[in-house]
């Protein structure tokens, strides 16, 4: 049962509230003791509300993921967890979400519940409706971003936000990609959505959002306020980690056939997780010169 829960959850997901830190990295307040503590809470009350959303949509869906040749071994679509049991689980992990967040300050809370609702109507209507999906999808993070910015008192910057939507999209459309990769022919039997895309159009949609990440984040590196802020030019220095982690990711989708999850696939390829640490500990040392 622990072990049914735990995968329930999908704690592994969590690393997506890592967008929350975007912030607090850029607005170089990470020596702030309580700023740290807020945007670490707001982290984990992002956590625990997105495993709650997990939750329900694999209470929604349980009919079709066991169909689905990965999905049936969900622990509700195998039964292992029962729906009186997974809507338990739901109720008590979004209370600890919403109460953790309320700890922060109400804007936290209000960003949560917009999350929460925003995937309520995603997992019920709208995932069925073709681009608008993927767009719900990285609304989802812009919403992390804020999180981690407005929820604790942090001017967010325009142009992370919108290099963190295009990021955002891109790994949306890669997803959906990989979807109907893998699943062929019956890839609309579960996914409906899937019906209305086809790869030559979603190869269009992920090289322009891929361009639009690396172009946002190189504009941001060179924008005047962010040389002022952080006193330096020299972050356009790190736009080569990002290019590579993008190409790296087009590499492993195409070619590899992997991507249709992005949170594990940042976890097991040796060659973005240092990319990954490579861009962090350059930005960071740059910004605390």
């Amino acid at each position: 049962m622990i072990r049914s829960i735990w995968r329930l959850l999908r704690p592994y997901q969590w690393l997506k509230s890592s967008f929350v830190l975007v912030g607090l990295i850029f607005s170089r307040k990470y020596s702030d003791m309580d700023m740290l503590l807020a945007v670490l809470k707001a982290a984990f009350a992002f956590s625990f509300v997105s495993s709650a959303v997990y939750v329900l949509n694999d209470i929604f869906d349980r009919e079709q993921d066991r169909q689905h040749p990965q999905k049936r071994t969900r622990p509700l679509a195998a039964g292992d967890i029962s729906v009186g049991q997974g809507y338990f689980i739901y109720a008590l992990v979004l209370s600890i979400g919403l109460a953790l967040g309320y700890t922060v300050s109400p804007i936290l809370t209000g960003i949560l519940i917009v999350y929460l609702l925003q995937n309520i109507a995603y997992s019920r209507w709208l995932k069925h409706v073709v681009i608008l999906d993927v767009f719900l999808i990285a609304l989802g993070f812009m919403l992390r971003i804020l999180a981690g910015t407005w929820g604790v008192g942090i001017e967010p910057s325009s142009w992370l936000l919108l290099c963190g939507l295009m990021l955002a999209l891109f790994m949306g459309f890669g997803k959906r990609w990989a979807e109907l990769q893998d699943l062929e022919a019956d890839a609309e039997k579960h996914r409906m959505v899937l019906e209305s895309y086809s790869h030559v159009l979603l190869d269009k949609m992920i090289g322009i959002a891929a361009s639009g990440v690396i172009i946002t984040y190189s504009l941001y590196t060179m924008d005047e306020s962010t040389v002022l802020l952080h006193g330096t030019d020299a972050l356009i220095y790190t736009v080569p980690l990002v290019i590579y982690g993008v190409f790296r990711y087009l590499y492993l989708l195409h070619e590899r056939g992997i991507g249709g999850d992005p949170a594990r696939l940042v976890l097991k390829d040796t060659h973005i997780i240092i990319a990954v640490l490579l861009w962090l500990i350059s930005v960071v040392w740059i910004i605390s010169k």
